[in-house]
């Protein structure tokens, strides 16, 4: 019996964002909806003494061009859109994160999580910038000013710092992460073997 994945992402992950593209083509083969968590990739990172990829590849000869062959050939797989790089990178995703709580207790989560990433990565903005954040959620058809405001709320933030953690003891060190019951795998690569797990293979 199959179970359904969770997907561990933050909005400033570009490989979040093209795993988000290729899971609904798995979901329509394997039968199994993916359970979004929102989680925050500066608090996993300042939990586990990981730095991001941009930080950890600079200066080092070869591995970058392999990581671009690799992005290549994954959105030839899955047959996704390839991410247009946010000249605002990084960008800091607190409140965009607090909101996809707040967007998930006020009924718009899907909606939600389809509008910021598109606003980070197909036309990317400076979405740290509440202003710009509102607007281009309101743009999307949500009351961006609500959910950006709800995201502030205390009972917000500590759902977000819960799951955080949760995911930092689960054995999380980035985004995207998935867990299909207790296995963990980790990168948008991951995702056939993710899906050979829920399709039994």
């Amino acid at each position: 019996m199959s179970q359904n994945p969770e997907f561990l992402f933050d909005f400033g992950s570009p490989n979040a964002f093209l795993a988000h593209e290729a899971i609904p083509a798995i979901e329509q083969r394997t039968g199994v909806k993916f359970e979004y968590v929102p989680v925050l990739l500066g608090g996993i990172f300042k939990a586990t003494n990981n730095k991001s990829p941009a930080e950890t590849l600079a200066g080092v000869k070869n591995k970058p061009e392999f990581q671009k062959i690799e992005t290549e050939r994954f959105i030839k797989r899955f047959n996704v859109k390839p991410y247009t790089w946010n000249p605002f990178f990084p960008v800091n995703t607190l409140n965009l994160m607090r909101a996809a709580v707040a967007a998930q207790l006020e009924g718009v989560f899907e909606k939600y999580i389809e509008a910021a990433f598109h606003h980070m990565w197909v036309e990317p903005k400076k979405m740290d910038d509440p202003e710009v954040a509102a607007k281009a959620l309101n743009a999307s058809g949500l009351d961006g000013t609500k959910l950006l405001a709800r995201g502030q709320e205390a009972e917000v933030k500590a759902k977000l710092i819960a799951t955080t953690q949760s995911a930092v003891e689960r054995g999380a060190f980035g985004s995207p992460t998935f867990f299909v019951g207790k296995e963990i795998f980790f990168g948008k690569e991951q995702l056939r073997e993710v899906e050979e797990m829920v399709s039994g293979k």
